[in-house]
Order: structure tokens, then sequence, then C-alpha cells
């Protein structure tokens, strides 16, 4: 990675007021508290209301940012939006947010990476900078998987939930907050979470096509846990860093014990991680921000800490990020 030239200067967030609580769950599929905390570690999610959309928890989450860091956001020059469930096919999330916040001379588009999306419109956003193509970037990451979510089928329904993330990024070429990043990818495993829109097959294999989420959630499970500690080990070695080194491992909150066999195969500890994952479930892009958010509300994360937060998901792809939180 290129010297960064990219500072990370405000964050926001925002989750709807609805609560599923498991006691909701066991009344609308067979399952119980027990079963589903033992599973996941999850004990309630937040879910849009009829009228809420992704565009409507990402403006909420910029006001959050701009009343949290009294930010000016006339002078962003780029909007990147990570989401799996935008309002509409297009126009996009990004421009939705250029028009509500009445962003005079900026770029925007949407880009998905499913639950990786934080982590990589992180690293296009900060690529953009440090190229000096930009100057000042705001990351959005926003979903309401609620909508797309099969209530019907036991395996899934218990984990998702909505919120929304912003990030503003501007140019400091003398405290950049990038140290190091690493991504891959793995298609191949593509059909084993996906959603239909135009297709009927992948793989000559056919596809559920309700439009609602379909995941083998076995196979995800395995993928990550084999994939993710060797990759953090690579991250972690391109930035001349050990793992006692890292104040914080921020992980897209999948499923409590997906992230306990994260660290226990990587040898990071366990009590050093920040999830989102108990109160608001898997919000895909959207909870690694909201896990950093809760570590900054209870003190837990410092100015001067170094974090290490890792996107995975649909794809299958994968995308980790060491900064240095200076906010």
């Amino acid at each position: 990675m290129l010297q960064s030239k990219t500072k990370v200067t405000a964050i926001g967030t925002a989750v709807p007021d609805k609560r599923l609580l498991n006691a909701d769950l066991e009344k609308m599929v067979k399952t119980s508290d027990e079963w589903i905390v033992q599973r996941t570690g999850m004990k309630e999610r937040r879910i849009a209301g009829e009228n809420e959309f992704a565009s409507t928890l990402a403006f909420r989450a910029v006001n959050n940012l701009i009343q949290n860091y009294d930010k000016d956001l006339h002078d962003v020059d780029g909007i990147i939006v990570a989401t799996t469930t935008p309002d509409y096919a297009f126009p996009s999330v990004a421009c939705q947010i250029q028009a509500h916040f009445q962003i005079p001379c900026t770029g925007a588009f949407d880009l998905n990476a499913t639950c990786a999306g934080f982590t990589y419109a992180l690293h296009v956003a900060n690529n953009l900078i440090t190229s000096e193509a930009h100057k000042k970037i705001l990351v959005v990451a926003t979903e309401t998987l609620s909508k797309v979510t099969d209530y019907q089928d036991r395996s899934t329904c218990i984990l998702f939930g909505d919120g929304a993330a912003a990030m503003l990024l501007e140019y400091d070429e003398e405290n950049p907050s990038f140290l190091a990043s690493h991504m891959g990818t793995d298609g191949n495993g593509g059909i084993h979470v996906y959603r239909t829109t135009l297709a009927s097959t992948m793989n000559n294999t056919a596809l559920n096509t309700s439009g609602k989420m379909v995941q083998n959630g076995r196979e995800v499970y395995k993928w990550a846990v084999r994939t993710i500690p060797d990759s953090m080990r690579t991250l972690a070695d391109k930035a001349q860093l050990t793992f006692a080194d890292i104040d914080w491992f921020i992980p897209h909150s999948a499923n409590l014990r997906m992230i306990e066999s994260i660290c226990e195969k990587s040898g990071f500890p366990i009590e050093k991680s920040l999830t989102s994952v108990k109160y608001f479930g898997n919000t895909s892009s959207a909870s690694i921000p909201l896990a950093l958010q809760i570590g900054i509300e209870n003190g837990q994360v410092q100015t001067g800490d170094t974090l290490m937060v890792y996107g995975f998901g649909g794809g299958l792809t994968h995308l980790g990020l060491i900064l240095k939180w200076d906010v």
C-alpha cells in the first residue's frame, strides 16, 4: 500500500427504534432464546419500519456524525456508500445523500462487497485521497437486511438486523490513519450466501429466486474460520506489527461463535475484540462501525489506539485494514 495521506476525522451511527428480541422470534419460528444465544451470541436486533430504507438510516448516521464532531460537509468531494439493500437499483443511495445534504460538487456511487463493504469503501476512499484525486470523502455503510430476510427460515431469520454508519475521511499527509490493508476473494463460494435479482442459476445450479437472502451458514463459517486467521497475520506483517501491538480487533459481527473461533485459531485474545452482534445482530456492512462506536462510547477505544478492522462475507470476499485511531 502507498504511504497513506488519509485521516479519519469523524464517525456517526444510526439504528431503527424497533427491536426484534429472541422472544419475538420464538413466536415466529421454531427456536428459543437459549438456542439462539448458544449458537450466535445474539439477544436482539433493530428492524427498519415500513417506510425506513437504507437512505433513511444513512441520513441519520450522517446527521449523527455532523452533530458529534461539528463537521461541515459542503466541501465533500466524494460519497461512497456500502450497501447490499439500496432503496432502488438506481439511483444510488450515495446520490440520495448528495441531494439530502445539498453537497454542491461531489462524485457519488454505491459499492457492494456485502459484509466486507465498509472496509472496501474505506480502502477505496483512502486510495482516492492518497492519490490526491480527492480531498474529503464521506463513507457510509447502511443496511435494511430485514426487508430481504425470510422470516420463515429459522436458520437465517435469527441473524440479521438493520443499521447504518458514516465516517469522514480527509487529506492529511502528516497524520494518516491507514497503516496497512489486505484483501482476497474466493468466488467459487458465492453460492453459499446469495440473493437473486435477475439470474436463476449459479455455476449450473438452480437458485432460490424468492429475492430473499439464502445462506449455507456451515459453509460460510468454515470458510471464515479457515481464511481470516491467516489473513490477520498477513495484515499485521504488512504493517510490521505483531498482535500484541493491536489494541482492538473489530471483525464483521456475523456471529459471536464465529468470532470466537477466529480469535482462537489466530491466537488473538477475544477480550481485545469488539462486536455489535449482541444487540444489533448481523448488520452486514454496518456491523464494524457500529461495534467501533460502541467501543468509543464505552471508553474502550482511545486516541492513539491501533485497530485491526476486518470485513468478510458474501462473494466470498474479505478485506482487512489497520488503522491508527486519532479522532
